[in-house]
């Protein structure tokens, strides 16, 4: 079995100005810290502003520049406003971690009810789409940049236990491939990851309302556990990275061989 590792900083977002959606926990946050130690200036956004201010105090304290927004992927005019936001901030857009996401009470196909279905469509896929199109928008006015979208293992497969979020995370895999071919000429990127398992507080969740399911998990990944928020954090930044620059739809896989 691999253990976590952390590495030192080696510059891969050095000045760049990153915007981070879902960042007050789990995988955003881990992206945050992870970003401005890259050399990220970074603003991050979720509906949660006290969790978001704690993270920007510990990046700030650090010597980052680091800023937060409130952000309600469900409100289309919140999320354009905090995209607005960081031009004002900082004039431009570099970069952008689409993180944020709804996940649904797990359940079979058949009990999945109406409202689920509708908040998995306004959060997971509409959220994305708002975001994506006002981020490019403001990339274009600085020459280019790169977008990454957080997808999930259970958009490349069936998802008995999740249907309504796996439905939806395939629907943004699509949105994120053709965004890739739409914007190769305005010099913007577009990439996805399709993490496994991970240790946030969402499978914390999960586990609280199917227990075992943690177990389950880890059981079907031949690396032997899951994944730290940090480390599905670093495949972002390598994609956001000039480093990547040749790669653009890609739907990565950060899953320790769960879906090979």
């Amino acid at each position: 079995m691999t253990k976590p590792r952390e590495f030192p900083p080696a510059g891969l977002l050095t000045s760049k100005v990153v915007f981070i959606t879902g960042a007050s926990r789990g995988i955003g946050a881990a992206a945050a810290r992870l970003f401005a130690c890259e050399g990220a200036v970074v603003v991050l956004a979720a509906r949660s502003t006290s969790a978001l201010d704690e993270i920007v105090t510990g990046i700030r304290a650090d010597g980052g520049v680091a800023h937060a927004v409130p952000m309600d992927l469900a409100d289309r005019v919140s999320i354009r406003a905090a995209v607005d936001r960081v031009e004002e901030l900082h004039g431009r857009l570099d970069g952008a971690f689409n993180n944020g996401a709804a996940i649904q009470h797990p359940g079979p196909l058949d009990t999945t009810s109406d409202e689920e279905i509708d908040e998995q469509f306004t959060v997971n896929f509409r959220g994305h789409w708002t975001a994506m199109n006002a981020q490019a928008a403001l990339m274009r006015r600085g020459g280019g940049g790169a977008i990454v979208n957080t997808s999930s293992i259970g958009s490349r497969r069936a998802n008995p236990a999740l249907p309504a979020y796996g439905a939806m995370k395939r629907a943004l895999n699509s949105l994120t491939e053709t965004a890739a071919v739409s914007w190769a000429r305005d010099g913007i990127r577009v990439n996805g990851l399709t993490p496994g398992a991970t240790a946030t507080e969402m499978i914390d969740s999960w586990e609280a309302q199917t227990p075992g399911i943690k177990a389950q998990l880890t059981t079907s990944i031949p690396l032997g556990r899951m994944a730290e928020p940090h480390e599905v954090a670093e495949a972002a930044a390598w994609l956001l990275s000039d480093r990547a620059a040749m790669v653009t739809g890609v739907m990565l896989p950060v899953d320790g061989g769960a879906g090979a």
